[in-house]
């Protein structure tokens, strides 16, 4: 798609414009520079004989095709390309004067003041996501791991690691070992439900054999207040439940009250001990989306018409799960996927595109452009698959959504050895002996050659001294 390949120059570029057509062009919200000293703090509005500017806020599934070229390989070259990129919070809008707000991150180090600056925009594009659903109960937020970021894949990895470890410690109380290594999901959606079968099967084939002294301790429990996988087929939903439940984790029906350091606490007044808490309830609007002064779709995203434009705004539109269809329009509100939030980016590129080329890429402009078709959703057929051939499809298009062809196929490689060695690339523990009994976990042979002196010892069963762990990562 040509809109994604080529991005605006900004005013203060010199670079010859990328577009073969000069009437319209767009940017995202970049980088800031400070390289050549300006009244104006940010980018000041496009003038007549410059390319109109589109600022896009967010660069999740919806926001990050509009960034592509600042993907991978091509972000050395993101000034040649005239295309920038802003580590920023947006801190309010400003739509009469089009401007975005926005205050640099700062990671809260105390050496570095937050830097403020304005944007202006011709077009604005809201794409920010959503956050994780806590309901208001005390402690989530504080105790578990939500399942939405890399840093929380990271998290949990290494709070699954690090209570492995401690469980192994002399004189450690048979109770305390057991809350260290159980495993709790809350939330029986498709998420929840896919983490903790791929969890269980992790703790089933990978860490009780490596870690032999934890085999009749660690497990997995997924809690939910009503039936799993409930926006499912009743038939779906009952071989999940079967399968689940052959592969070890424990189904609780129930709503969680309060969150504790070590424990949870339900409605009922049952007390459930954890190591690790998985909080996976679906998402809802972050309070940035929730301060906006637009009108609100159900469940309070910000509402939208059929062709993604904020009515209450001129020229701002919002795609993503940070928004939704207002009731006006008659359509049921999307799911929060990441499917609908990229075509949804498409779309939007297109429509665009398509304002651009008719004249209407300036601010306050493009009202009496026909718009063409407004967006929508193209719904599936209903096909119901289980068992190694919905397994196939569903990491198929996975491999789909990863984004170079290299990456595609070391993905591919690493999973195809998973699948034959019965091993996972997260945890990666060698052993020695000083539990009493060897290891049984082996290598698969086309990796022994590559392997690491520990590594070959380990595959062989080689004793080691007595009491050793060594544990690499």
């Amino acid at each position: 798609m040509s809109f994604f390949r080529n991005l605006i120059q900004l005013s203060t570029s010199k670079s010859k414009p990328l577009l073969q057509n000069p009437n319209f062009l767009f940017t995202s919200l970049s980088h800031f520079t400070t390289d050549t000293p300006t009244s104006y703090a940010g980018l000041e509005p496009t003038k007549r004989d410059e390319k109109p500017r589109v600022v896009v806020l967010g660069s999740g599934w919806a926001g990050c095709p509009w960034l592509s070229p600042l993907v991978g390989s091509n972000l050395p070259y993101r000034k040649h390309l005239g295309s920038y990129f802003f580590l920023a919070n947006c801190t309010g809008l400003d739509t009469e004067k089009h401007t975005v707000h926005c205050e640099t991150v700062t990671d809260g180090l105390d050496t570095v003041d937050p830097w403020r600056f304005k944007i202006s925009y011709d077009k604005l594009v809201i794409a920010l996501g959503a956050e994780a659903t806590t309901f208001g109960i005390r402690g989530v937020k504080e105790h578990a791991i939500f399942l939405r970021e890399v840093h929380h894949a990271q998290e949990i990895r290494r709070k699954l690691l690090l209570n492995l470890m401690l469980s192994d410690v002399p004189g450690l109380s048979e109770e305390e070992k057991s809350r260290l290594l159980h495993c709790v999901v809350v939330g029986g959606g498709p998420t929840g439900v896919e983490f903790s079968g791929e969890l269980s099967d992790f703790i089933l084939k990978d860490v009780r054999q490596t870690y032999a002294h934890v085999k009749d301790y660690i497990h997995v429990t997924l809690i939910e207040a009503n039936e799993i996988l409930s926006s499912f087929d009743d038939s779906l939903r009952r071989y999940a439940t079967k399968q689940l439940t052959k592969s070890g984790v424990h189904l609780v029906r129930g709503i969680v009250k309060d969150v504790k350091p070590q424990k949870l606490i339900l409605t009922d007044g049952t007390e459930v001990p954890y190591g690790l808490l998985v909080w996976s309830t679906g998402v809802g609007p972050s309070p940035f989306v929730k301060s906006l002064e637009f009108p609100k779709s159900p469940g309070g995203r910000i509402g939208i018409d059929e062709w993604l434009r904020v009515p209450s705004a001129p020229d701002v539109f919002a795609i993503g799960d940070c928004s939704g269809f207002l009731e006006s329009t008659g359509k049921p509100v999307l799911p929060a996927l990441a499917q609908v939030a990229e075509r949804q980016g498409k779309y939007l590129a297109n429509l665009l595109n398509k304002i651009g080329k008719d004249g209407g890429g300036r601010s306050n402009s493009g009202k009496e452009v026909e718009l063409g078709g407004p967006f929508a959703l193209q719904e599936a057929k209903g096909l119901a698959l289980k068992g190694f051939a919905s397994w196939f499809i569903w990491r198929s298009a996975y491999l789909t959504r990863v984004i170079s062809w290299r990456n595609r196929f070391y993905v591919a490689i690493n999973w195809a050895t998973t699948f034959a060695c019965h091993q996972t690339a997260a945890l990666q523990v060698q052993e020695k002996h000083g539990h009493g009994q060897a290891s049984q976990h082996k290598m698969c042979p086309d990796l022994i050659e590559h392997a690491s002196e520990s590594e070959k010892c380990h595959a062989a069963g080689c004793d080691g001294d007595a009491g050793e762990i060594k544990h690499g990562v």
